[in-house]
């Protein structure tokens, strides 16, 4: 039988085959056993087939980290290096380094002042001035139960809060302090000193004498350095009265405009002065010859040092400055003044030329009306008038 032999066609072997594949020949077909030898071939290594593709990704992520770490650990400012402490940096931004030293160099600079007087050339230093701290006031209230107790310490409280600090308001009672003038002394938001008066003011036409008189033995035993005005509750006061009293430096006093007890005209009582220099008085013709000072009680005010450092004024008295009870009614002002000063030398008018009023003194008390207690009305008050 004939066999019959096909050769390979020339137009398969430009034929591309997919995956890579080669065309058919008898060379590309291969045993089993030869595909078994060349996978042994193949596996021989398999250190090399594990390591070879994630071995360079790894250096090259460990060399980025190195690098970011040490850009994080550079400061962007600058370093102070102290040639004494070696280990001793400081991290300042350029910025701010530069304000701080600008601002030590002004503050250890000391400006001149150069001046040519008559060909002498003169140079002054103009130093840091320092803050003087205000002087506290000491405002000294007596008080007692009445009808119009609470409007009035209302009132005082409100004027003095509007006063730069320090302020210390001493309110002073008989026999026993009332809760209700420890209820208003709480809410007035003004430093504070409820004190009581021991003595009994029974017997005593003026009751403010003894309760004043408290105050001044409480200023001598704490030493209080201020000054001290007496501002009974009554009074109505201007601001600009609490601001001059720091600038007395031992004995002030100014005019006081009160109503007559008639309540049909009013009186000026105080000093006349020219510029801060007391020259006369104002008052009237019935006591113009029997008071040496004609000043009202809250016409005046002193040096709080007269109390408990008498050597530095040079005081004639050896015995505490008290007001007396011993004297009629209206000479506690004048006995009490010439305990502090000798002379109108020795005082200050407030303001200068003691050309304005600054506070008044009202009697506008409704007598023997007490306040209902608590400041709470227990029954309804009766209606005249009834609704329809």
């Amino acid at each position: 039988m004939a066999s019959i032999r096909r050769t390979h066609s020339p137009v398969y072997l430009d034929r591309q085959y997919e995956n890579g594949a080669a065309p058919f020949s008898p060379s590309s077909t291969s045993s089993p056993s030869q595909k078994t030898s060349t996978n042994k071939h193949n596996s021989s290594d398999p250190k090399t087939s594990r390591r070879g593709p994630w071995r360079r990704p790894f250096f090259q992520f460990l060399a980025f980290f190195l690098i970011g770490f040490l850009l994080g650990l550079t400061p962007y400012g600058q370093i102070d290096d102290n040639t004494t402490d070696r280990f001793n940096f400081e991290l300042k931004p350029p910025i701010i380094e530069q304000s701080l030293q600008k601002r030590e160099e002004s503050l250890q600079k000391r400006e001149e002042v150069t001046l040519d007087v008559d060909g002498v050339r003169l140079t002054k230093e103009e130093e840091e001035m320092d803050v003087v701290p205000r002087k506290l006031i000491i405002v000294v209230t007596p008080t007692y139960n009445r009808a119009m107790q609470g409007y009035y310490l209302n009132r005082v409280a409100q004027t003095l809060r509007l006063v730069e600090p320090p302020v210390l308001w001493i309110v002073v009672e008989g026999n026993a302090a009332s809760f209700e003038t420890s209820e208003v002394l709480r809410k007035t938001g003004v430093m504070y000193r409820h004190l009581v008066c021991k003595r009994n003011t029974t017997r005593v036409k003026d009751r403010g004498v003894h309760q004043r008189n408290t105050a001044l033995e409480h200023i001598e035993l704490h030493r209080l350095d201020g000054v001290v005005y007496f501002a009974d509750d009554d009074n109505v006061y201007e601001l600009e009265l609490f601001q001059r009293l720091r600038e007395i430096r031992r004995f002030g006093t100014w005019p006081v405009a009160m109503l007559a007890p008639s309540k049909n005209k009013a009186i000026l009582e105080g000093p006349v002065c020219n510029g801060s220099q007391v020259i006369g008085w104002h008052t009237n013709e019935k006591s113009k010859r029997l008071r040496r000072f004609h000043v009202d009680m809250s016409g005046f005010a002193f040096n709080s040092t007269i109390l408990w450092d008498p050597n530095r004024w040079r005081r004639p008295f050896s015995h505490p400055t008290r007001q007396l009870d011993t004297v009629k009614e209206g000479f506690q002002e004048t006995t009490f003044i010439e305990q502090v000063v000798a002379d109108e030398s020795d005082m200050e008018g407030v303001p200068p030329s003691c050309s304005r009023i600054l506070n008044w003194h009202l009697h506008l008390d409704a007598l023997d009306v007490p306040y209902p207690q608590g400041w709470v009305v227990q029954k309804n008050l009766e209606a005249l008038i009834t609704l329809k």
